[in-house]
């Protein structure tokens, strides 16, 4: 979290904006209050992209899916102005750590945390999948960890980002290490999909690690269409149900309401509580972390008069980076052509090759020392080539 900078805009859509969350290749993200004080996590649209009319159609439609989503583990979107100039999207701030984070700073969670988060992350996509909507994205930097079990963001406005001239000459639009073989071909995506990224980011969560590595990430989508998984360490159990995930054929895949009775009828169960999801020591890092947020120093922001307010179109002063839609971004991950991956023989896309050997065979560490954000936007503080969120 940033104090908010000079170009940056007063409010958005009526919510007074307080710092800084992030950015990346949609736009700014922010930390916004509603007229009663409720806190929110806003995304401004970059103006190049509130340009292309065809990202104008895709948002417009998503942003209409995504608002009939509702769950208990997911972080709705509250408002938009998916018409205005910049447009712009609110969703549900929630004060709490991403897995990315969690994971990146403690190793895997404790199987009984990794069972529950199982749980959690099969209802959060049968709420997305209900309503007609793809995620696209799952991976830990969109799961944020609240002390009551985990919330899946970003789902829904994934696809207005995919296929738009700013990401089509760019990148696959996803996460690397948690695409399925079909999306890391190229090819139609469904609902299967997101199935194998949920067995992907389960696997994580367990072992600290995906399961097809990570790296530089034309090899990692070749072992994803070709290779076997990684998963030595998942818990007994858990271990049947990522299997069943993680199988290439989409249609062989798990219907969700069988994950849900696979979980049921395999977990070793757990003490219920109402006031505590988490286990410990889970539930005291979480309880550190937003305590962090609610002592955290915050900006004063002086009322600007309307008439020096600087519009939101301004309000950009960042190269593009990847992002994701509701609270979570990532770095631009190294543009991979598909149709290679599919071949075998991956590369990337003929117009970045300049600037590859540029890069000679420099590369990023992988993605596990997630981003620095929150539940509004990643804040990438090490460059990674498929890129992570977390606050």
């Amino acid at each position: 979290m940033e104090p908010l900078a000079a170009g940056d805009p007063a409010a958005i859509g009526g919510f007074r904006l307080n710092a800084r969350l992030g950015f990346g290749g949609m736009g700014r993200v922010y930390l916004g209050f509603s007229p009663a004080g409720r806190a929110v996590a806003v995304k401004v649209v970059r103006p190049e992209l509130a340009m292309d009319a065809g990202f104008r159609h895709r948002f417009h439609t998503e942003v209409e899916a995504a608002r009939r989503v509702s769950g208990a583990y997911t972080a709705p979107v509250i408002a938009a102005g998916p018409d205005d100039d910049p447009p712009w999207l609110a969703t549900v701030f929630v004060p709490g750590p991403s897995l990315d984070d969690v994971v990146s700073a403690h190793g895997g969670l404790p199987a009984v945390a990794a069972w529950k988060l199982a749980a959690g992350l099969v209802e959060a996509v049968q709420a997305v999948h209900s309503c007609g909507v793809v995620h696209r994205d799952l991976k830990p930097g969109n799961v944020l960890l609240a002390e009551d079990g985990p919330r899946v963001i970003d789902f829904g406005i994934a696809r207005a980002l995919d296929g738009t001239s700013v990401t089509a000459t760019r990148t696959v639009f996803g996460t690397v290490p948690f695409m399925s073989p079909e999306q890391a071909e190229g090819l139609d995506i469904g609902p299967a999909s997101d199935v194998f990224a949920l067995g992907s980011v389960i696997v994580y969560a367990a072992t600290g690690s995906p399961p097809f590595g990570d790296g530089n990430p034309a090899s990692v989508l070749y072992r994803i269409v070709h290779g076997r998984p990684s998963l030595a360490g998942v818990p007994s159990g858990l271990l049947e149900i990522v299997s069943a995930c993680l199988v290439k054929e989409p249609a062989a895949r798990p219907s969700l309401p069988a994950l849900t009775e696979m979980i049921r009828s395999g977990s070793p169960g757990a003490d219920l509580s109402a006031t505590s999801f988490w286990p410990e020591p889970l539930l005291a890092r979480i309880q550190t972390h937003k305590l962090a947020l609610t002592t955290a120093p915050q900006p004063v922001i002086a009322a600007t008069p309307a008439s020096e307010q600087v519009p939101a179109s301004q309000a950009y002063s960042h190269p593009a980076t990847e992002i994701s839609s509701s609270q979570t971004m990532t770095s631009t991950p190294a543009p991979v052509d598909p149709a290679a991956v599919a071949r075998g023989r991956p590369g990337v896309w003929p117009a970045q090759a300049p600037a590859r050997r540029a890069m000679g065979r420099r590369r990023g560490r992988g993605h596990r020392r997630g981003d620095r954000g929150h539940a509004g936007g990643d804040f990438r503080r090490r460059q990674s080539p498929e890129g992570r969120p977390g606050p």
